[in-house]
């Protein structure tokens, strides 16, 4: 039998080879999954639902933390669709500058292309991502949330206000179907130390009473009464913002739990600011965003009433040692300030540079909830 040629069998060996990573060559997908990943493409933007009442106004987002920083979007809505977004806060300094410039305005491109907070991350960006999503979808929820109508059928979602307590903030986001609360969340809560064993032991159990009570008239958590108190007061607010919302009859959401109506409600038929019943139908009191500064929160409540600023309140505001004695002398010059001013364009006081910039930063989120 006659032996094959070495150099014959190298050949056909070669060959086979060749052959071979041409066929895969053939079968490999025409998008590289790698570069399909730097997309921020909406999905499915084409069946976006309507937002809010069809009517243009501006809503400002919660301040969501991030590993890199906090992340707060803006946006207008008009004829029931995003026509703008913008983000009024986003991770800064050193790297997380470039990544911010990099990634937001392809978010706020996404946003208003999709028609909601269904919107892909931006690659190398995922905590800023995420963030933007969040407060994205709590500024859709102020507008009446995506595809939700006017009906007090339909649902919606409402966060209530943020509620200070000994050990911390807590602030509470409900979901409203059917004149009940379907689902319940804390979106803020004491953590830190000892807090954090508490908030994650009592916030599941008051979030599942509240979807029982279909109220605020919940029980609070045996050894969270702080807690407790905050989420209550916050629940309340957020019940009241859907009652509003929903119009007069739709009352079978829960009854208000006594005294609650006094939780910085926005709720304009209460007349809890002014006292003033059936006379403040005119007005509105509204609760700015909470602004981080580098010695405390500030946030800023105001009462509107034809237009202009009635009143003007800071419920937040930086205390302890040299940081109460600034905003004792700084926040009464802002309050006067802002209704003299019937806008966030004001003077910053002097020897209170941050306390004066977070001030106005929460006035004007106050004032775009207002629809001003």
């Amino acid at each position: 039998m006659k032996k094959s040629h070495p150099i014959r069998r190298v050949l056909l060996a070669s060959a086979a080879t060749v052959s071979g990573i041409v066929l895969l060559l053939t079968l490999k997908p025409s998008s590289d999954p790698a570069a399909a990943g730097e997309s921020v493409a909406p999905q499915g933007s084409a069946g976006a639902q309507a937002i809010g009442n069809g009517q243009p106004q501006t809503l400002t987002g919660e301040v969501e933390q991030t590993e890199y920083g906090p992340v707060q979007v803006r946006i207008t809505v008009s004829g029931g669709k995003i026509t703008k977004a913008d983000a009024v806060q986003k991770p800064e300094g050193g790297r997380s500058t470039q990544i911010s410039g990099d990634s937001i305005p392809r978010l706020n491109q996404a946003a208003v292309a999709a028609g909601s907070a269904d919107i892909d991350a931006v690659s190398g960006a995922t905590y800023t991502s995420a963030g933007y999503k969040k407060s994205l979808q709590s500024a859709i929820d102020k507008a009446g949330g995506s595809g939700q109508g006017a009906g007090s059928a339909q649902a919606q979602t409402v966060t209530g206000e943020v509620e200070q307590t000994q050990y911390g903030p807590v602030q509470v986001r409900i979901t409203v179907s059917g004149g009940k609360i379907t689902k319940a969340d804390a979106v803020q809560k004491p953590e830190g130390g000892r807090s954090t064993q508490i908030s994650g032991d009592s916030i599941p159990k008051l979030n599942q009473a509240a979807v029982t009570a279909g109220s605020a008239d919940i029980d609070a958590v045996s050894g969270a009464t702080y807690t407790s108190a905050g989420y209550k007061k916050s629940l309340q607010s957020a019940l009241d913002k859907a009652k509003s919302a929903q119009g007069a009859g739709a009352q079978e959401s829960g009854g208000q739990e006594p005294g609650a109506g006094q939780s910085g409600s926005t709720d304009a038929g209460a007349g809890t600011e002014a006292g003033a019943g059936s006379a403040q139908a005119q007005g509105e009191t509204v609760q700015g965003e909470v602004v981080k500064t580098e010695y405390g929160p500030v946030q800023v409540r105001v009462t509107v009433s034809g237009g202009k600023i009635t009143k003007a309140e800071a419920v937040q505001m930086p205390t302890g040692g040299r940081s109460t004695q600034i905003s004792g002398n700084a926040i009464p010059k802002l309050n006067q300030e802002a209704v003299a001013s019937g806008s966030a364009d004001i003077d910053a006081v002097s020897g209170a540079t941050y306390t004066s910039a977070g001030y106005k930063k929460s006035l004007q989120s106050a004032l775009d909830n207002a629809g001003g």
